[in-house]
């Protein structure tokens, strides 16, 4: 049998007539309040069932709602960014943020979820890390607060957790015409598990561009890291001769393959051709600067912030899954 739905502090400004705010100087016993505003504030807490929970109140501050953000890889500037945007959003609407990093490990991210549960968030925004068996979202899907996934998607999810991410396949579909255009003849996609979502969409407009146009791709797949990129990117001039333009699965890879190429004498630009995913800061600071499919996630950590709050306090739900436009950014790689 399901769990009831935990009534949260905007429950009782709703019931109350009054402001977040009002509800939670009343629970800090400020002096502030007038005695008619506390009495109607105490009475909207009986009506709707809410439990002060002093823990979570001490956490998350006398004035905001808490909200858990948990992040796949902090140490990824990409993932990073996402969360500082989605704090930064959240901070402007009176909300206070707790985001922990379960660094792709699936038991750590199941021990961040409840932990924050335990705290009282009043919503999650989840990038979930691959594989496990989604212990963590039941447990937040049982206390049935707002739990929105972003960029990846947990396989044992429906509806009860919707996803946004981007148009990665679009972006996919970009960058490979640029490469075709410039007169590339053989395609590498370099890094990325070829098994996950994310590379399976980072791909596929390369893969039927490919197609049409009877290239031969290839594959290299592996860590979404610098090391990789770097040594796949020696490996290709060593080994795949052929190969004269190459789209990464994110920035990081490219970057790395740029210092590979340039080790092997290669000039990234001018006689092999190299386009990266994401637009992370760097990428525009690389030498040569990087060409890249932009996915803004300033923009994106902000709308998914609101439209998480429109769930939290509104009861829209997201629907179905959102994918946000991304731009291919035209640098001196490609």
């Amino acid at each position: 049998m399901p769990m009831a739905k935990r009534s949260t502090i905007i429950d009782v400004a709703k019931q109350a007539g009054v402001s977040k705010s009002t509800v939670s100087l009343v629970l800090q016993n400020s002096p502030s309040v007038k005695e008619d505003t506390r009495i109607k504030v105490r009475e909207a807490m009986q009506a709707v069932g809410y439990v002060y929970n002093r823990g979570a109140a001490n956490l998350r501050g006398a004035n905001a709602g808490l909200i858990g953000l948990v992040i796949n890889n902090l140490r990824n500037p990409y993932y990073t960014e996402l969360g500082v945007s989605a704090q930064m959003a959240l901070s402007q609407k009176g909300y206070a943020a707790v985001v922990g990093n379960s660094n792709e490990d699936p038991d750590i991210e199941t021990d961040l979820i409840k932990s924050m549960l335990e705290h009282g968030v009043d919503a999650l925004m989840i990038a979930p890390c691959y594989g496990g068996d989604g212990a963590g979202f039941q447990a937040a899907l049982k206390s049935e607060i707002p739990v929105l996934q972003v960029l990846r998607q947990h396989e044992t999810l429906g509806e009860q957790a919707p996803f946004c991410s981007m148009d990665y396949r679009d972006g996919s579909l970009q960058a490979a015409q640029h490469l075709i255009d410039s007169g590339a003849k053989e395609i590498a996609f370099v890094g990325g598990d070829e098994t996950t979502a994310i590379a399976v969409e980072r791909r596929s407009g390369l893969e039927q561009l490919a197609a049409q146009h009877n290239l031969r791709l290839h594959l290299f797949p592996g860590q979404a890291s610098r090391t990789f990129g770097y040594e796949t990117a020696r490996e290709i001039i060593t080994s795949y001769p052929k190969i004269d333009a190459a789209l990464a699965f994110n920035d990081l890879v490219a970057i790395g393959m740029i210092g590979g190429l340039s080790a092997e004498g290669v000039t990234p630009g001018q006689d092999f051709k190299l386009i990266g995913f994401d637009d992370i800061e760097e990428a525009s600071q690389s030498y040569p600067r990087l060409t890249t499919v932009r996915c803004d996630v300033n923009e994106f950590g902000g709308r998914t912030a609101d439209m998480l709050l429109n769930w939290l306090e509104n009861g829209v739900h997201p629907g179905v899954p959102a994918r946000m436009k991304v731009d291919l950014i035209h640098r001196s790689t490609a």
